[in-house]
């Protein structure tokens, strides 16, 4: 039997006029579905000034070229390639790289976070002897792995909080049983990349550790959070007993994460990573990468995160100023370089006054927006707005004058 679209299914008997029709169907959406990829990447590659780059616009012509052109400055390629991971090699180097950008005694390199977030988790649920972790409903871990956790790792999830921010120590105190691991995502995306106050994440940690738990960072985006917290990464990654970070979503990378603890903890996470699948055969395109972007990217967060703050406050005020009758930008002061705009409009409506403003102007303020999640009341849409290198040059009178001009888009758009 085969499953056609909408879950129709078709075994073959009969006229199969219905079945072709639902196959027509199906060929139809997907057709649309291209054409509007097509024109979204025509309408931002056609741009000249974009407020938050995307590197998946480029081809793999032009990546490929960048990478060639920025890796003689980030490791000597005259060395060997890696294999399986080797330690004499630019797995190696990136490991120990990460490992001192963090303070901590080693690094693992993974394939992917939802790798490393369960390798770790599943590392802390053998030493502790319960496989019970205290995390956010909001959290990666429960929004984008597939409960991966629960279904390949045989954990479970308790949430201190339903409240969209990360965990106070009295709601750590107060849960009605025992935990082996307290995982915080730092910054919480889902919730508008926003982290607590230094005192309160010291706080909450001290609590963990009063309930006989260790403390994950889920710190795929924490690279970004030492201005918020006044504080160094080492500072901050020796709060826990292992650091997850990512090499793509702040550093310009092309894929991969680490692991980040001890020496114990990483040789540990190694042999949990060959049983998961993660221990491939190379992985230098991805590890140069991640060096490139420690190299460039890594001091230029700083710089990032304070321009957010212009970015947000001259997009508040250019909203006010335009008359929208409901808007927020979240939080209104940006803990790091990301954060949220709420618009009283159907993301469909909000994308077709994007590409308009791409096709028509060559600027491109926003990218794509979604229905909120968890849902929210209807009508409404979100976008997540990441001040990068595309954003330096944008000052806030033009910031304000271009997202005026988006909202002139979006009443066009909308009759």
């Amino acid at each position: 039997m085969r499953e056609a679209a909408g879950g129709v299914t078709d075994s073959g008997s009969g006229s199969g006029s219905g079945s072709e029709e639902v196959s027509g169907a199906a060929q139809a959406g997907t057709s649309a579905e291209s054409a509007k990829r097509a024109r979204r990447l025509a309408a931002f590659r056609g741009s000249e000034r974009m407020l938050a780059g995307d590197a998946s616009l480029e081809t793999l012509r032009e990546r490929l070229d960048r990478l060639v052109t920025d890796a003689p400055a980030a490791y000597d390629l005259d060395n060997r390639p890696d294999f399986y991971g080797n330690d004499d090699s630019v797995v190696g180097e990136l490991e120990r790289r990460t490992a001192d950008a963090l303070g901590t005694e080693a690094a693992a390199f993974f394939p992917t976070g939802t790798m490393a977030q369960q390798v770790a988790l599943r590392c802390w649920a053998g030493r502790t002897g319960n496989a019970t972790v205290a995390g956010h409903h909001l959290s990666h871990l429960e929004m984008h792995e597939r409960d991966a956790y629960a279904v390949v790792s045989g954990l479970r999830m308790v949430h201190p909080t339903n409240a969209p921010r990360l965990p106070t120590a009295a709601e750590v105190y107060d849960l009605a049983e025992p935990f082996g691991a307290l995982s915080l995502e730092l910054p919480l995306r889902e919730a508008g990349f926003v982290l607590p106050s230094w005192d309160e994440l010291t706080a909450v940690v001290a609590a963990a550790r009063d309930r006989d738990a260790v403390v994950h960072f889920d710190g795929a985006r924490l690279w970004e959070c030492g201005p918020h917290f006044g504080r160094t990464l080492p500072e901050i990654a020796a709060l826990a007993d292992s650091v997850y970070v990512s090499f793509y979503k702040s550093l310009d990378g092309i894929s991969g994460a680490a692991l980040a603890g001890t020496e114990e903890f990483a040789e540990e996470a190694r042999a949990w990573r060959h049983r998961y699948g993660g221990q491939l055969f190379q992985q230098w395109p991805a590890a140069l990468a991640a060096l490139i972007g420690m190299d460039r990217e890594l001091p230029r967060l700083p710089e990032y995160v304070a321009h957010a703050k212009v970015v947000a406050h001259a997009l508040g005020e250019s909203l006010a100023e335009a008359g929208v009758p409901w808007f927020r930008v979240h939080p209104e002061v940006p803990h790091t370089h990301q954060f949220h705009v709420w618009l009283p409009h159907p993301p469909e409506l909000l994308d077709e006054a994007v590409l308009r403003q791409a096709e028509e102007t060559r600027t491109a303020v926003f990218q794509r927006w979604f229905e909120p999640t968890p849902p929210g009341p209807p009508g409404l849409a979100l976008t997540e707005v990441t001040v990068s290198a595309s954003a330096m040059d944008w000052t806030e009178g033009e910031i304000r004058a271009a997202a005026k001009e988006f909202m002139d888009f979006v009443r066009r758009v909308g009759g």
